[in-house]
Formats: structure tokens, sequence, C-alpha cells
């Protein structure tokens, strides 16, 4: 009788309910993009020559799911190499110090500078297929996503509070089961807000990555980038406008279908002893725990995930020949100067060949000319990211203490970070030209247009990871004014401003390429500054002059990187380290 009573439960619980019937669409919908977007890779590459863009409103669905399919692969991929380079830059003293500059100079390379000189590799590694291109485009959207989030990983492995640290050490957990039950959980609050970031910023750069022009080759990808960029061409005002809707509904989707959930998701990770009065909710998540089929289809999943977090595995200790005849200190010390040696050896290697090849179509004064354009875009970014500051960190803590009020700006705050500068092309263009203003002043809002929002994120995520139980004993000894800011909140959120105005100053470097030489149809305005030039160097195919800008932004983002944001990034981890 009561067998009989277990297998028909058993069978209950595995019919699917009413919950079921309306996430099976949602998840079949999903597989069903995946499988006709790999379909459309596998074509010819010169399906790109005779499928033209058509700037009939009817093809912006598929556009839109082919754009979102490539931007949500460059998200995994992302993701992947955040947990590995971050985790290894954190942990590892050594590769720090090799790790951390190498994440500089390459989030100071601009996403035009990849596409430069990747699009040959991807395309010879397929050959005759659309891949090719398809994976050329992936990376560019890669460039502009993964910087973000590994500065964000980063800084939260840096900062996790010590008596953790002590708890995990005292449960004797090993480094893998350490990294899964303490490290990837503290970080996971940040770390999803600057996903959000991050896909808001493919956006920016989402023309560039599917109409790729460098020299005489041109190849369009069918997506929102490359018809927004055939609008811009034909000078298609209605075009753009069915472009921002399409964008709109794009945006609406993806934050309630994956960020939504994952927000809701993360609030558990929160670190604090009382619980907050009003958690972020998601509808997309309430069904996927209501369903009863999914659910225990996917029960096998989290176990075998649950599983594998708790392996204790141990990284290998080397035994060196003479290690217990050399003092470890000693080791330590010989190790770091091995380090250096080799860095600097690569480092005047690359450089060595670099002034190699552009010596061939560069001069001196050549050089001197883009140093100088370099300080007139160090200017701009300079200002910009003061003003941003000042506006969006009090907004951010405003926004980031009322989870009701963030559940409902997100979605537009995502909006706005992800709308690309080239929308505003016309408007800027025909002012500039009609009232005759000068460019270098009434372009400059555009570098900021959609890197400002890198600190306003991260103000949210800091706010929103603060402790409810601080926020209480503030409360309670009536701390409030610029006390409560200088004492409280402030240092509270400095390190995650920190990661927002590294990435926001790399971000807006970037940017300057598409702010700096705008075009609407024939007309073109051009600020002076680095973006310009290697816009303009871009466009005509010059080599040398681009491999110039390039080294050229990235030694200017580096030493900003260098001489102000890194000092600031060590005093706050050592003054506002929770313990």
């Amino acid at each position: 009788m009561n067998v009989r009573f277990n297998i028909n439960a058993a069978n209950w619980r595995l019919l699917p309910n009413g919950w079921d019937v309306i996430a099976f669409p949602l998840i079949i919908c999903l597989i069903a993009m995946i499988g006709v977007g790999f379909h459309q890779t596998l074509l010819p590459i010169a399906s790109l020559k005779t499928q033209a863009i058509s700037l009939d409103p009817g093809n912006l669905p598929e556009y839109a799911m082919r754009t979102t399919l490539r931007m949500l692969v460059a998200m995994a991929v992302s993701l992947l190499f955040t947990l590995v380079y971050g985790t290894l830059a954190a942990k590892s003293r050594r590769a720090e110090k090799v790790l951390v500059p190498m994440l500089d100079i390459l989030q100071s390379v601009p996403v035009l500078g990849y596409i430069s000189f990747t699009v040959t590799f991807f395309i010879a590694l397929f050959p005759g297929r659309v891949l090719g291109v398809e994976l050329a485009a992936i990376f560019a959207l890669f460039t502009s996503q993964a910087w973000n989030m590994t500065f964000s990983f980063y800084q939260s492995l840096r900062t996790v509070p010590r008596d953790l640290v002590e708890v995990s050490r005292g449960f004797h957990l090993s480094p893998w089961q350490r990294f899964w039950k303490l490290d990837v959980p503290f970080s996971m609050p940040g770390l999803i807000w600057n996903m959000m970031m991050s896909m808001s910023g493919g956006w920016f750069f989402i023309v560039a990555s599917e109409a790729i022009t460098v020299g005489n080759n041109s190849f369009t990808l069918p997506g929102i980038g490359a018809y927004l960029a055939q609008a811009i061409l034909r000078e298609d005002l209605h075009a753009v406008g069915w472009v921002l809707l399409a964008m709109a509904v794009v945006i609406l989707a993806y934050d309630q279908l994956l960020f939504r959930p994952l927000v809701a998701w993360a609030d558990k990770f929160r670190m604090e002893n009382t619980r907050s009065g009003s958690a972020p909710t998601s509808w997309v998540l309430n069904l996927m725990r209501r369903t009863r089929l999914i659910h225990q289809l996917l029960a096998p999943l989290g176990v075998l995930l649950a599983v594998a977090a708790r392996i204790p595995l141990h990284l290998p200790r080397l035994n060196w020949p003479h290690a217990r005849v050399m003092p470890r200190e000693k080791l330590s010390r010989l190790g770091d100067i091995i380090c250096v040696v080799l860095a600097i050896l690569v480092t005047a290697y690359v450089v060595s060949r670099v002034v190699v090849y552009t010596k061939t179509g560069v001069t001196l004064g050549e050089v001197w000319h883009v140093l100088m354009l370099g300080c007139f875009t160090l200017l701009r970014v300079s200002v910009l990211i003061f003003i941003s500051s000042l506006i969006w960190v009090p907004l951010g803590v405003m926004i980031g203490l009322r989870p009701a009020l963030a559940g409902k700006i997100q979605p537009i705050a995502q909006f706005l970070a992800a709308f690309p500068a080239n929308l505003l092309f016309p408007v800027f263009v025909i002012t500039i030209v009609h009232f005759h203003l000068n460019p270098d002043i009434w372009l400059s809002p555009l570098i900021v247009l959609g890197t400002q929002w890198y600190i306003l994120f991260n103000v949210i995520a800091g706010t929103t990871a603060f402790p409810n139980d601080y926020r209480e004993a503030a409360a309670n000894f009536h701390i409030h004014g610029w006390q409560w800011w200088r004492q409280v909140m402030l240092p509270a959120i400095f390190p995650y401003y920190i990661t927002g105005a590294i990435t926001a100053s790399g971000g807006a470097w970037n940017a300057s390429i598409v702010a700096e030489f705008v075009q609407w149809g024939s007309t073109q305005v051009t600020a002076h500054g680095l973006g310009a030039y290697i816009a303009e160097n871009t466009a005509a195919g010059d080599f040398p002059k681009i491999i110039l800008g390039i080294a050229v932004m990235s030694l200017f983002v580096t030493l900003f990187n260098r001489l102000l944001w890194r000092p600031m990034y060590a005093y706050a981890e050592s003054k506002f380290r929770a313990d």
C-alpha cells in the first residue's frame, strides 16, 4: 500500500503543472534561437555579399535575434575568462604583477584595434565560412565586456573579509572548495551588476562589431548594428527610430529573462546578519521555482554542480631539488627577480617589433603629433569622469539603498548604457554644422555617453552589497548627513567606485574612437584627439599608424591607471577592507 502510494507520488511529481506550460515555450524559443544562429554560421562567406542588409523593419526581429545571440556567447566567454584570469591575478602575488598591468593594457586597446588584426586570423581559421567573421565579431564584443567583469571579480577577491577567510581555514576547505563556497558567492552581487554593464557596453560598439571595415576589406553581419550602420549611411531617420524600438525590446527581454532573475538569486549571497526589508524579486525566477517537471529535470544538474564544488582539490606542491638548502625567502626573492626579468625581456621584444614595423610608415614628427592628440583626449576623459562621479555616486547610493527602486531603474539604466553613440550622430552633426560649433567641445559628451554607467552600476552594486546590519547600526548611533557619507557609505562603496572609475576611464578612451570622428551620410565632423586618429587610419587601412595610435593609447591608459587609479585601489583595499 505504501509502495503504491510512493510510486504514484513519484509519477505525480514528474507530471507537468500549469507553470511548466508557461516555462516550456521560453526554453524552446531559446533552444531554437541557438540552433538557427548556429546554422547561419555554417553558410559560405559569399552569402554576406549576396544578402545585403535591408532597412525593412520586418527584418529587425531576425537581426535582433542574431545580435543577442552574439552578445550572449561573448558574455559566456567573458565570464569564463573572468573566473580564471581574476582568480590568478588575485591569488598569486607574482601573477598579479604581470596580469594586472596586462589587464590595463588590454582594456586600453580599442575595439577597432582588435578588429583590425583579428579579422584575418578568424577568417583563416574557418576559410570560406561565415563562422570566421562571426567569431571576429564575438571576439570584438568580448573585448568590450571582459575587462570590466574581470576588474570587478578581482576587486571582490581582494576584499573578502578576513574573518570569513579564517572560517574557511578553520573548516579546512581546499582552494577549490573555498573558491566556490566563499570567493564566488562573495563576489556574485557585484559581478552580476557588472555583467549587466558589460552587456550594455557591448551595444555601444555593436556597429563596429557587425559592420567591419579594415582597409579594402568589408564584412557586414546581419544584426542590429549592421542595420544601424546602413541607416546612418543612407541618412534614414525612420530606420534609426526602428532601431531604437528594437533595442528597447531586446534590452527589456534580457533584463526580465536573464539579469532580473540573477539579481534576485544573488541577493542570498549578501553579507549580513539581518535581512533586508525589501529583497529584489523576479517573476521568471518564481516561475522556474514553481514548475514541477522542469524543476525535476534540472535537479540532477544542481546536485552535480554542488558535488563538484565540494571536491577537495589541492594544488600540487612542487618539490624543487634545492628547496631544503635554500630558505623560502630567498626562493621567493629569486622567483620575483626571474619574473621581472622575463617581463622586461618580453616587453622590450614587443616594443622593438612595434618600433621596427611602424618606422616603415611613421616619422618622429608623427609620433609627437600623436602624443599631443593623446593629451587632448586625456583632458576630455579626465574632466568627463570627474563630472560623472559627482553626478552618479550620490544617485547610485540612493538607488542601491532602495531595492524596489533599483528594480525599476535597472532596465532604464541598461537601455541608456546600451544606447550607441551612433544614434546621436544626426543630432550632433546637424547641430555642429548648422551653428558652426567647435567639435572639440561639443563632441566630448559622446565619449562619456556609454561609459558613465560603469560608475553608476558599480556604486549600485557596492550599495546593495553593503550589509543591512551596518545600516541599522548607523541609524541606532544617529549618524546622519555628511558624517554618514564620510564614515559609513563612502568607505563602503569606495572599492566598488574605484573599479567603476577604472573601467569607465578605459571605456572612455575606447569610446573616443567613436565620439571624435562622427559621420552622418557624407558629412563628417572630426575633433582633435587620439580616437579620431585611430578611426581615420583604420578606415584607410594604414596599419603602421593604427599600431602607433593603439600603442600611444595603451601608454596613456596604463600610466593613468598606474599613477592615479592603482594607488587609490591599494588604499581602498587596505583602508576599507571588512574584517
